[in-house]
């Protein structure tokens, strides 16, 4: 099986769209993570669900978790609202790592080891600079477990 046989229609997101959005986004439609396009559509990065809330999440909390409980529930419950202002690309790390990206050919075992390398979510399948599609984790587990 390849990659073009694994990809599937996968929803995407701007530098420019709202964090806020991204993070309805997520959770609205169950996903680990969001590919990040430039203005021609092109994958640019995978921005990992985990990395929408570190953003969210006040720094003093995620540096001493204790502090985190000192937080009454209602005041908790509402971090993600912090996300209004801020944009997908200030959510994204300083640093890139290696674009999460296959060719149609590639197969499970190459998908599987470039999610591994780049500790990616998902992956971008792309044919002739066109995206066709994502493959996630769950999706490549399930193959690759006959499941």
């Amino acid at each position: 099986m390849r990659a073009r046989d694994l990809a599937a229609p996968f929803p995407t997101v701007g530098l420019d769209t709202s964090a806020l959005e991204a993070a309805r986004l997520l959770a609205g439609s169950d996903l680990p993570g969001l590919i990040v396009v430039d203005r021609r559509g092109h994958p640019t990065t995978v921005l990992a669900g985990t990395q929408v809330l570190r953003m969210a999440i006040p720094r003093y909390c995620i540096d001493d978790p204790a502090l985190a409980r000192v937080i009454d529930e209602d005041h908790a419950d509402r971090f993600l609202s912090d996300l209004a202002d801020r944009t997908v690309e200030q959510c994204l790390p300083d640093k890139h790592g290696e674009l999460p990206v296959v060719d149609p050919k590639a197969t499970v075992l190459e998908i599987a080891a470039l999610m591994a390398r780049a500790r990616s979510p998902l992956v971008a399948v792309v044919g002739g600079g066109d995206m066709l599609g994502a493959i996630t984790l769950d999706a490549l587990l399930d193959r690759m477990l006959g499941t």
